[in-house]
């Protein structure tokens, strides 16, 4: 996600809580700028992502929020034009450096995009697909293991227990979507990305993938991108405001909503423009 648009001089992002402990720490991001040919979509973002909240980014269409996301695993490698400075880490490796194996990373920082996207397999290949190219199961009884408890932990096994062999493309959008998130957990990664993951869903559905992530708090570090104030309300201790490529405000997410120190927080927030 790119934006043209020419932004004023970033502002200091505002932090006003205290940093979570070390320990919980999964990732960190240090004044991070991505590039798209001459268009700077991200500028000096600096923020911690940690295990024990759930970080939601929002912000207006084209403000960078997704573009970022995809910098926390490397999926802007994918576009030619695009280049990352600043400093990434995960558990204090640094996920830009050249000894990084980039598929390793893509399991222990999954991602979960806006649209669905099953692979035209059974849903038990699925699921089964990542935890076999990697490795992860030594027999076929600890592969089934891995994709029951991994159906299990997004909320789907009840649904679909009886009919493993059926194409995964052929459940509902909102089945889709959590057997996208049993692919991402099968791998055991340690971080979960969420690009919009509701947005093509209907409500019953999206109530269902926002419990999911009530469920998953604390297992894995996970972040939320989305254009609802009201579900990163709902979902999220953290919140990240974005506005052209700049982090604008960072916080409790009660208080980014409730009391929000940047006047373009407050504008967003409040509806007068997004």
């Amino acid at each position: 996600m790119t934006d043209t648009e020419t932004a004023t001089a970033p502002a200091v992002p505002t932090d006003r809580t205290a940093a979570p402990k070390p320990s919980s720490i999964k990732m960190t991001a240090r004044d991070v700028n991505v590039f798209y040919g001459q268009t700077h979509a991200i500028k000096d973002v600096s923020i911690d992502v940690d295990l024990e909240n759930v970080t939601a980014f929002i912000g207006p269409s084209g403000c960078g929020k997704s573009t970022f996301l995809r910098t926390l695993n490397r999926m802007n490698d994918t576009i030619a034009i695009a280049k990352v400075t600043g400093d990434i880490t995960l558990d204090g490796e640094d996920v830009y450096a050249p000894e990084m194996d980039v598929v390793q990373l893509r399991a222990r920082v999954g991602m979960v995009f806006q649209k669905p996207n099953p692979f035209p397999k059974s849903i038990f290949e699925n699921v089964a697909y990542g935890p076999r190219i990697h490795g992860l199961a030594a027999s076929k009884q600890a592969l089934e293991q891995i994709v029951e408890q991994s159906l299990k932990r997004a909320g789907l096994w009840e649904e679909v227990k009886d009919r493993l062999s059926d194409s995964g493309t052929a459940l509902s959008g909102g089945q889709q979507q959590r057997l996208c998130i049993a692919r991402a957990i099968a791998v055991d990664p340690e971080v979960i990305l969420m690009d919009e993951p509701c947005s093509a869903l209907d409500p019953i559905a999206t109530a269902k993938i926002e419990e999911l992530i009530h469920a998953l708090r604390g297992k894995y570090a996970i972040v939320i991108v989305t254009h609802n104030m009201q579900q990163a309300a709902r979902v999220s201790q953290k919140t990240a405001f974005f506005h052209l490529g700049n982090l604008v405000e960072y916080g409790e997410t009660s208080e980014i909503f409730t009391n929000p120190h940047e006047e373009r927080t407050k504008d967003y927030i409040t509806g007068r423009y997004g």
